[in-house]
């Protein structure tokens, strides 16, 4: 009689080997993460002493002390690296913006600390070397879309989070709060990059109150209530009216005055007969 069991019984791994297994992967993620940073450290240096994005993998390389097989492990080139840069730094700025924001008294007073940080960190400012955002991210706009969308995930995500506190507190309307956090997002971004918009001979830049009042009128209604309705007797009805008293106008007083001149005529000829009597 056999004693070996119809169905094999998987042995489970002891405990001891998931630990240690555990323990060399959480190590080597340790060192992986660590090498990773020193390039990303490495390349944010060059751009700060060079003003710019152009510099070689060599040079980062160089730089961090690493090897060019090392650096090959973990990005793809010189654009990978930038991308990651580029991530990177939306991502703090998510943090940053989230954490000031908390100390908002209620859901659009937070959303209001938050258009008005993203759009001071988009800012220009005059002697403020941003290479990254001014150089590879409009590069990136155009080449790649799809990465930039990626890029900008982590403040989506928030700006997302802050209309729906609105629109469950009840102040705020959207059927759709992450297309309206996307179009917030962009209209302080964008809006703060743009030159000033030409007011009469002067240009005028667009203040953060601007963007905060469009922001905030877009979703509370406050936009929509303000355009006046039609009104009841349309413009082109006196239009009309107009029209059919021109031909009165036209009729001149030469017209009129016509039998007066005959009359006058006529009367010449008598006042010649009457001096002709008084001679004879």
């Amino acid at each position: 009689m056999s004693v070996v069991p119809a169905d094999s019984v998987e042995t489970p791994e002891p405990a001891w080997r998931q630990r240690a297994v555990e323990r060399s992967t959480r190590a080597a993620k340790l060192r992986a993460e660590q090498r990773v940073q020193r390039f990303l450290d490495a390349a944010q240096e060059l751009i700060a002493d060079k003003g710019t994005t152009d510099f070689t993998v060599q040079e980062v390389v160089e730089r961090s002390r690493q090897s060019l097989r090392s650096f090959y492990q973990h990005f793809d080139g010189k654009h990978e690296l930038l991308l990651a840069l580029f991530e990177d730094a939306l991502s703090k700025s998510a943090t940053e913006i989230r954490e000031k924001a908390a100390a908002g008294s209620d859901p659009l007073n937070r959303l209001k600390i938050a258009v008005e940080l993203l759009y001071d960190s988009s800012k220009p400012r005059p002697g403020r070397q941003s290479p990254l955002f001014t150089d590879f991210a409009i590069q990136l706009l155009v080449s790649h879309p799809d990465q930039v969308a990626t890029a900008h995930l982590p403040l989506l995500a928030l700006f997302t989070e802050l209309v729906e506190e609105a629109v469950d507190a009840g102040v705020a309307t959207s059927p759709k709060a992450r297309r309206t956090a996307s179009l917030i997002m962009q209209t302080a971004m964008f809006t703060a990059q743009a030159p000033a918009a030409p007011v009469g001979a002067h240009p005028s830049p667009i203040s953060v109150d601007e963007v905060w009042a469009f922001c905030l009128g877009g979703v509370t209604g406050g936009a929509t209530a303000r355009i006046p309705e039609p009104t009841a007797a349309p413009p082109a009805k006196k239009t009309g009216a107009a029209k059919k008293a021109t031909p009165a106008k036209k009729a001149t007083p030469a017209k009129k005055a016509a039998p007066a001149k005959k009359a006058t005529s006529a009367a010449k000829p008598t006042t010649r007969k009457a001096t002709s009597r008084r001679q004879a």
